[in-house]
C-alpha cells in the first residue's frame, strides 16, 4: 500500500513531484508503477485547481505558430 494521499497544499505537490520523480522508471504493475500512477492523477487534479491554463485565442494561438515557424500573412 501506498503513503499517497491527496495534494492540498503547496508543501504536499513539491513532495508529490519529487516522489512521482523517483518513480519515473517504475513497470506498470508494480506497487511502484501503481503508486505512480496515482500520484500522478493526483497531482493532475491538484495542478487544474491551483494552476488552471486558459485556452488561448484562437487568432492569436495562429500568428504564435505562424511567427515559429516564419510565416507571415501572404503565406496564408
Amino acid at each position: 500500500m501506498t503513503d499517497a494521499k491527496l495534494i492540498k497544499t503547496r508543501r504536499d505537490h513539491l513532495a508529490a513531484l519529487r516522489r512521482v520523480g523517483e518513480l519515473m522508471d517504475a513497470r506498470p504493475g508494480t506497487p511502484q508503477g501503481d503508486e505512480l500512477e496515482l500520484l500522478s492523477v493526483l497531482v493532475e487534479f491538484y495542478e487544474k485547481q491551483h494552476f488552471p491554463c486558459e485556452l488561448p485565442d484562437l487568432v492569436e494561438a495562429i500568428r504564435f505558430r505562424m511567427d515559429q515557424a516564419g510565416l507571415t500573412p501572404a503565406d496564408l
